[in-house]
């Protein structure tokens, strides 16, 4: 449920760049989202169809693109990026720790905003 507060940002963010660049119409919202983050792709869909109608974003498509995490080394400060799916623990690829930061996998970022003018 959590995808409704940031669909909300988004469309909030969506809209306002729309209205400045003095857009007629919002075509595609383009996405960069962690892997990390659990957001679903298809509920942000959904709720930006909702909150979006009667605006000039209303049928605009959601592309999404899933980053995976990225984590460091803590020994040897490697950095690396590695998807989590189905992987029960990190290790470091160059000396083998099993001690590494997750660096980057949590964000969700609007890449661009497609617009008619």
């Amino acid at each position: 449920m959590h995808e409704l507060a940031v669909t909300e940002a988004i469309v909030k963010l969506v809209l306002d760049t729309a209205r400045r660049e003095r857009a007629r119409r919002v075509v595609t919202v383009n996405l960069r989202i962690g892997e990390m983050s659990d957001l679903k792709a298809e509920w942000i869909q959904r709720y930006f169809d909702h909150l979006a109608v009667g605006t000039i974003a209303a049928g605009a498509r959601i592309l999404v693109e899933t980053t995976v995490p990225s984590f460091q080394c803590d020994h040897c400060g490697e950095r690396f990026s590695r998807s989590l799916r189905g992987v029960e623990s990190i290790t470091c690829p160059r000396c083998e720790s099993g001690s590494c930061t997750l660096t980057g996998g949590m964000e969700y970022l609007v890449e661009n905003v497609e617009i008619e003018g």
